[in-house]
């Protein structure tokens, strides 16, 4: 790791984070944010079942319904965020699920439990990309470490969340699930009140015609088919999540003697290396050229995860743990090279006077792989055997090639001066069509 932006350790970092104060209270915002979605995302089927009295149809339609509409959640945010505060939407988001959370306390009827949920998923999404860019805005130049750091206070949100929901899970009765839920909507309150401690950190002042005319307008993302093809591509680039969390536990129950109770030990892998390696692969990855080389070594991870479940999970009990458990290695590391790439190039290939609306966009790739990724896996890969896993890991690695590619082109175009390349996707500035 190198020293500065990276050195000094976890500890003395999170002590002293790129943002100095506001990033200390952001910091711990996505820690008890990561918390309170920990218990949720734990205890939440439970919920709907035992409390809710939800049939298994209806969880399912009403959590895939709620990722749906999580979707549009990052752009709106984004295009919220070019002409509002950042940090009184962020405030407002966490106010919003606030109030989604007391509301699944008192509501049982399916399509309220649903509009619920929608919003619910909405408003996550939405402060996920405010987050990206409040941290944009507060530590540009170390947005890398800064990343680093924010995903291990997230991890052990998660995990300490996890956690407490097992002491509730474990006691099984409404009030118990109640208190989850409670807990969940409290972690909220206290995120919007740490937000409105931090300070504002404005956007790039849009330039002006001239003194009496209207602001020049920034260029759309929705124009701009270089930054949506990143967008696009992304998606795949971030099926590690599903790979994580559905893939693996699923071959395991349906396809391997390993036991059952082996899933945990995945996320609880994935955590530690999260903690311990975070920060000096956000060193090596650090600027866009190296990020944009980290987008292929998280396509190789993933074809060698994939290929190891594809043939190396037909033995007993034990042998299948452990293949199990190095692909979930492998996974992880491709998760940890793709969390680097996608926050810095989503930064970096974006035009500086619309990053807001640019970072919406981007967001679309994670909420997109939340709604669609476990489909795939268990319509396409589980189904389909060692094949679909190979298939798989082989298109990944081949769209991370494209996705280089594609990165490396336009940050070369974006380092001409502004009288030779025009800026991707502003039609102010460009005569040709933006590639």
């Amino acid at each position: 790791m190198r020293g500065g932006r990276g050195g000094g350790g976890l500890v003395a970092q999170l002590r002293r984070p790129p943002g100095g104060r506001d990033g200390r209270i952001m910091l711990l915002v996505q820690f008890l944010d990561r918390l309170g979605t920990g218990v949720w995302a734990a205890a939440s089927v439970l919920y709907f079942t035992f409390v809710s009295h939800l049939d298994a149809g209806q969880v399912g339609l009403l959590l895939g319904v709620a990722a749906v509409a999580g979707i549009a959640g990052s752009p709106i945010a984004g295009q919220l965020a070019e002409r509002y505060s950042a940090r009184t939407l962020l405030m407002w988001c966490h106010l919003l699920r606030l109030g989604t959370m007391l509301l699944l306390l008192v509501s049982r009827d399916f399509a309220v439990l649903l509009a619920v949920m929608a919003v619910t998923c909405l408003a996550e999404r939405g402060a996920k990309t405010l987050e990206i860019l409040f941290a944009t805005r507060a530590t540009d130049g170390q947005r890398s470490t800064y990343r680093a750091l924010a995903r291990t206070a997230m991890n052990a949100g998660y995990a300490v969340g996890a956690g407490l929901a097992a002491i509730g899970l474990a006691i099984g009765t409404v009030p118990a699930y109640q208190a989850l839920v409670l807990a969940n909507a409290l972690s909220f309150a206290v995120t919007a009140a740490l937000v409105r401690r931090t300070g504002e950190h404005r956007a790039v002042e849009v330039p002006v015609k001239a003194a009496t005319e209207e602001p020049v307008p920034g260029p759309s993302p929705w124009r701009d088919r270089g930054y949506l093809r990143f967008v696009l591509l992304d998606i795949p680039m971030s099926l590690d999540d599903s790979v994580l969390c559905v893939g693996l536990p699923l071959w395991l129950i349906t396809r391997t003697e390993a036991p059952p109770a082996l899933a945990p030990a995945f996320l609880v892998l994935n955590t530690l290396l999260v903690v311990l390696l975070q920060l000096r692969v956000s060193a090596w990855a650090e600027g866009p050229r190296r990020a944009a080389a980290a987008v292929t070594l998280n396509g190789l991870a993933m074809l060698a995860g994939c290929a190891l479940l594809a043939f190396g999970t037909g033995g007993g009990a034990w042998s299948a743990s452990i293949v199990l458990l190095l692909s979930a290695l492998l996974v992880s590391g491709a998760e940890l090279m793709r969390s680097v790439s996608s926050w810095e190039l989503a930064v970096a290939l974006a035009p500086e006077r619309s990053r807001a609306s640019y970072l919406g966009v981007a967001g679309i790739a994670q909420s997109a792989q939340k709604a669609l990724g476990p489909l795939l896996l268990t319509g396409a890969v589980i189904t389909t055997g060692p094949l679909g896993w190979l298939a798989l890991g082989g298109g990944v690695l081949g769209l991370s090639v494209l996705q280089r590619r594609g990165c490396e082109r336009r940050l070369t175009e974006l380092r001409q001066p502004q009288g030779v390349a025009a800026v991707p996707g502003d039609p102010a500035r460009s005569t040709s069509p933006v590639r």
